[in-house]
């Protein structure tokens, strides 16, 4: 199996940066700049409501957000509108921002809403608000890309006005796109497979990763599985988190292969398994984000639970656009472990180690 091709982004490539734009930086070693930056303004206003009529002109501060085709049916089977998409991310904002500031942003675009053909989009689309702060990556292909930051209210419902339904954020800050500060494990079911088998395998997951001294914490995709996320210390590149999570993956399989399969190739996939994802970690994928609706049939959400909530029986589609924020309002962000300064596992001397 090949490994994905470690890419470099540096400042070399943009002599000369605007205050709004921010140029990835590569260091050679961890980097010194590894404690976090005082945190954009992330201030919400208070019970936000996207007005009525086919198209609105939204004041939020200073800044002012065009919002169009607001009647335009996104789930046409549930009644739900762009304009029920746009007032779902204002109402979860707080606790959302904190996920997304910093962050490189994978535009997918739904045009026609959940039913319709959806197509990527990276680089920032002009003409585009002067505040929209852009993150610049560069590929190995020799192209840069400015990628598109959600910084604030603002900046969050101007991207998902343009159609974008779930919301994908580079694993790592802009400063250091080659440093992630998470690791994760995509939990997809083979053709076959069980709910119950997800959750078995997310409860094996967690006993190893839990036996190495981290501490998982577990979100619904709002698709078919679940996702389960360590927050690490910054500092190993993303290709050997790579590392880390395929050596990780292939040993959980082979401890269980009557339900786990690790395997790389859709089509040697053995059919009932659950696929213990590791490559979603490789350089320039992307997570549906906590909290991101998604594009199915009841407008699931990906929901941050709890391992008690998993194991009481907690579904996939307990979790919809449209319950989503009185949960949060009455628990809070259950992800909030992935931005604390505190409690963050050092991966780097077991990088080492597989090497």
């Amino acid at each position: 199996m090949s490994e994905p091709k470690e890419r470099a982004a540096t400042r070399d490539h943009h002599p000369s940066t605007p205050s709004r734009k921010r140029a990835a930086a590569a260091p050679a070693k961890a980097p010194a700049n590894a404690q976090r930056r005082a945190a954009p303004n992330l201030a919400i206003p208070l019970g936000l409501h996207i007005p009525d009529g086919k198209d609105a002109l939204l004041a939020i501060g200073d800044r002012q957000v065009r919002l169009t085709n607001l009647d335009k049916p996104f789930w046409p089977a549930l009644g739900i509108a762009k304009r029920d998409l746009l007032q779902y991310y204002a109402d979860v904002a707080p606790v959302l921002l904190p996920h997304l500031a910093d962050r490189a942003m994978v535009m997918k675009r739904y045009p026609d809403g959940a039913d319709g053909e959806p197509f990527f989009m990276k680089r920032a689309p002009s003409p585009r608000p002067e505040w929209i702060e852009t993150c610049a990556i560069a590929h190995a292909s020799g192209n840069v890309i400015d990628f598109p930051m959600i910084q604030d209210l603002a900046s969050l419902l101007w991207v998902v006005n343009l159609g974008c339904i779930d919301l994908n954020p580079w694993y790592a800050r802009c400063d250091d796109v080659d440093r992630p500060d998470y690791l994760h494990f995509d939990l997809d079911p083979v053709p076959g497979a069980t709910f119950a088998g997800i959750v078995e395998t997310a409860q094996l997951v967690r006993t190893g990763l839990e036996g190495l001294g981290m501490a998982p914490i577990v979100k619904t995709t709002g698709s078919k599985g679940l996702h389960v996320y360590v927050a690490i210390v910054r500092g190993p590149t993303q290709k050997d988190v790579w590392r880390f999570a395929k050596r990780f993956a292939l040993d959980i399989a082979a401890l269980r292969p009557d339900i786990i399969t690790a395997e790389y190739k859709v089509a040697k996939r053995p059919a009932g398994r659950v696929l213990v994802d590791y490559n979603q970690n490789a350089w320039g994928r992307t997570l549906a984000s906590a909290y991101s609706p998604r594009p199915r049939p009841l407008a699931t959400v990906s929901a941050p639970i709890t391992w008690d909530e998993l194991a009481a029986g907690a579904r996939i589609e307990d979790f919809d656009l449209r319950n989503m924020p009185a949960r949060v309002a009455a628990v809070g962000d259950l992800w909030a472990p992935l931005l604390a300064e505190r409690g963050r596992f050092d991966l780097a001397p077991l990088v080492q180690s597989i090497r």
